[in-house]
């Protein structure tokens, strides 16, 4: 049974305003407060939101073609995003807290809209790399963008002591988005027939999910799971958003994670990010 059509537009409001908020709310020094991101600052991470909202709008709604030649394989493509993130973030040092704050409230409230317009079964202007498609349904293009900007506003609010986002609900959803990560992050272990991997994620948020072999070669990632799994796996919700977006490393991962049955299925798993990096 395949994972189900997820459709985020109606999450992306209520989650934008919520970040919205918060950026509003902050006190100058937390503007400078270190991220899970990396290098980056909060400034930053509300930056690179903005960033990423007027380039979704640009190219996807005003049809702007990008500049330069596609990407032609993973590696150009993951160099583009790296100096095209790059490039805003350090132009964004010039601007200051409240500018910041109200250019991401315009942005956020457009890229809504324009999300909101949205047919869900249209081909995606751009494929999910990180799902290993060249072509995707624009259902989960949209909801990449939702788990992108949800990732994002939950690092500043992990920064500035916010806590977590009240509604559960959108976590969830940005799990189920990811979950499409895990054929991809598994292409690489050989089939057994049998053998399956069920993913349990615990809290609020959570679900189930396996990990099975599918008819002629490869992995799908199918809902729910199934009863004794070579390889079963469980985790926190909280955990899982920090695995999944590259803010948890494997040690960490290993420690918090309980594994029962055969280990080592459960190591592309522990690999996987729903994100480029």
């Amino acid at each position: 049974m395949p994972l189900p059509v997820i459709d985020t537009r109606p999450l992306f409001r209520p989650l934008c305003r919520d970040i919205v908020g918060v950026v509003g709310s902050l006190a100058a020094d937390d503007w400078m407060r270190p991220t899970a991101a990396g290098a980056w600052r909060v400034r930053d991470v509300v930056a690179h939101l903005i960033d990423t909202a007027l380039r979704r709008l640009s190219f996807h709604r005003d049809r702007m073609r990008p500049p330069g030649r596609p990407p032609a394989t993973d590696a150009e493509l993951i160099a583009l995003i790296n100096q095209l993130n790059a490039a805003w973030v350090g132009a964004a040092d010039r601007l200051s807290a409240r500018v910041l704050a109200d250019l991401y409230a315009h942005a956020s409230g457009e890229l809504c809209a324009f999300v909101e317009t949205l047919e869900l079964h249209d081909a995606a202007l751009f494929p999910v790399s990180w799902a290993g498609e060249a072509q995707s349904a624009q259902w989960l293009d949209v909801g990449r963008e939702f788990t992108e900007v949800w990732h994002h506003g939950a690092q500043i609010r992990d920064a500035v002591g916010a806590g977590p986002f009240a509604d559960a609900a959108w976590l969830h959803a940005v799990l189920e988005i990811a979950m499409h990560a895990l054929p991809h992050a598994y292409r690489a272990v050989p089939t057994r027939r049998g053998a399956s991997v069920g993913v349990e994620i615990t809290g609020a948020a959570g679900g189930a999910w396996t990990v099975v072999p599918r008819a002629g070669g490869g992995w799908d990632v199918e809902p729910g799971r199934r009863p004794a799994p070579t390889t079963a796996v469980t985790l926190s919700d909280d955990d899982a958003w920090r695995l999944l977006f590259n803010a948890l490393s494997i040690d960490d991962a290993t420690a918090r994670v309980r594994i029962e049955g055969d280990a080592a299925l459960a190591v592309p798993l522990l690999q996987t990010r729903s994100v480029i990096v």
